[in-house]
């Protein structure tokens, strides 16, 4: 799914690394909180930041044909899932620990998985349950039911209609959106694929045709439509550059391991190629916070195709990606095709397994819980501010430093020698994204050892060693941040 992005033009400040010392002081009266550093998450994006790994799920005609982007002439009588099971791909997804799914109700293809009244392109004139089926009920009544949010996909390209490239489209494509919106929300996100003309039936027609990305659909107009639709709970919209969330530059699994969550944009579609490792990287100085979604499939494909059965990624494989995304301060969006019966094949289903047995192996047990810890200075010495914030527990507490100070040292003491291989660090970030650069010491031979150093950390960073360490005490340095460093979380595993 070839991604179009936007302009953004950004400078990265240059980072310098200092060490500070541990000292002891006592807290004081009630002192003001840090001033936010702007731009800052809205509710709804913080919720999102939350739910850190979401499942897609691409199904439609591509599975019955063997492609990865139908061409808009397949006949609906070809979607036939004999054994489909809505609740097993949702049991699955849950049981691996997704929080919400994104369902492909409408792909390139233009195939809609519900009865909807503005096509005979849809399930509705196909063989599944006599014409009576309605996938995208089926999956959101699973996810209500078993707790995951459900969100959308619907392809802005249409290689089946008609009427592609003409004003009327656009009235279509709302029209289905409110279908959508207005029959299975609530919705958590909404996903525009960069994907936008070429080729297709368009039909009978059979030609190439092309759309300005920046003008044609008129994104003001259907996002503020969509809102209208349900005010409440948000919807997030994502696209290669937002409005709330942005492509992640790739599809191979990993954000940089600088991630800002903050980037600069003008339009939704600019149709400027070329700046993927910006989106990549975020921008430190961008405007808004529009984070990234690092989407990505467990198979080579993204529709189910029996020839990669073999080439699903292995739990190992599934694990180095957790670390590459949520370990780096993104949401991981992870695409589970189901196959032509519409079950999720076994091969994904025990690597699914698997990698939950890693992830529950790797973070069973924070050693940092309750912990000892202290700072070499906290805010105006209060103990709203200070050090054992860090490890109580309770997101909505936080050490923090003197406005003037974007600096520090936190010191987390383990109360006894043992192994070590992860420490991971959240940023309070209703208060901006801050920290620029960090470093990890242990304390080993009766001195201290540096283990890693690293630029960003923002909702979640976790810094995996080399090799397991023994040590009793792990050391954070702020070394440089756009402002107070503020930092509610510390885990060590």
């Amino acid at each position: 799914m070839k991604k179009y992005s936007l302009l953004v033009t950004a400078a990265l400040a240059s980072v310098f690394f200092s060490c500070s010392t541990s000292q002891t002081t006592t807290s004081e009266a009630q002192v003001a909180p840090p001033k936010p550093v702007l731009p800052i998450p809205t509710e709804a994006q913080l919720a999102w930041h939350e739910m850190e790994m979401n499942a897609f799920i691409h199904f439609t005609t591509n599975t019955f044909t063997d492609l990865e982007w139908g061409y808009g002439d397949e006949s609906p009588a070809i979607f036939n899932p004999t054994h489909l099971d809505a609740e097993q791909w949702v049991r699955t997804l849950k049981d691996a620990g997704f929080k919400g799914v994104i369902l492909t109700c409408k792909h390139h293809d233009g195939f809609a998985l519900w009865p909807s009244k503005y096509t005979d392109h849809s399930v509705e004139n196909s063989p599944y349950k006599n014409g009576q089926g309605d996938v995208v009920k089926e999956v959101a009544d699973a996810c209500r039911k078993y707790g995951l949010k459900f969100g959308v996909y619907l392809s802005p390209w249409d290689r089946n209609r008609a009427d592609y490239g003409q004003p009327s489209y656009v009235e279509y494509y709302r029209n289905q959106l409110k279908e959508i919106f207005t029959t299975y929300g609530p919705v958590f996100e909404m996903w525009f694929d960069g994907a936008n003309g070429g080729d297709g039936y368009y039909g009978g027609a059979r030609e190439t045709r092309k759309i300005d990305r920046a003008t044609y659909y008129d994104w003001p107009t259907t996002l503020r439509m969509v809102e209208q639709l349900q005010p409440s709970p948000k919807v997030l919209f994502f696209s290669d550059a937002g409005p709330d969330i942005r492509w992640v530059g790739n599809e191979k699994g990993f954000v940089s391991k600088t991630n800002w969550n903050t980037i600069s944009n003008d339009t939704l579609y600019a149709g400027k190629a070329g700046i993927e490792e910006l989106l990549n990287t975020g921008a430190e100085d961008g405007d808004k916070w529009i984070p990234a979604e690092v989407d990505v499939s467990i198979r080579p494909g993204w529709f189910y195709h029996a020839k990669e059965d073999s080439l699903v990624k292995s739990p190992e494989k599934l694990f180095e990606i957790y670390l590459t995304s949520v370990g780096r301060g993104s949401t991981l969006l992870l695409n589970v095709p189901p196959d032509k019966r519409g079950l999720i094949h076994e091969h994904d289903v025990k690597a699914l397994q698997g990698w939950k047995k890693l992830l529950d192996e790797e973070f069973k047990t924070n050693l940092a819980a309750n912990a000892k810890a202290k700072s070499d200075s906290f805010r105006g010495n209060a103990k709203a501010y200070a050090a054992a914030n860090v490890t109580d527990g309770d997101k909505e507490t936080y050490w923090a430093t003197n406005d003037e100070t974007t600096s520090g040292t936190l010191e987390v003491d383990l109360g006894k020698v043992q192994p070590v291989k992860y420490v991971l660090l959240q940023e309070y970030i209703k208060l901006g994204q801050r920290v620029k650069a960090f470093s990890v010491d242990v304390w080993q031979d009766n001195g201290w050892k540096p283990m890693a150093d690293a630029t960003t950390i923002g909702y979640k960073r976790i810094v995996k060693f080399d090799r397991p360490v023994s040590t009793d005490r792990v050391r954070i340095n702020i070394t440089d941040a756009k402002a107070s460093p503020v930092i509610s979380n510390v885990e060590v595993y």
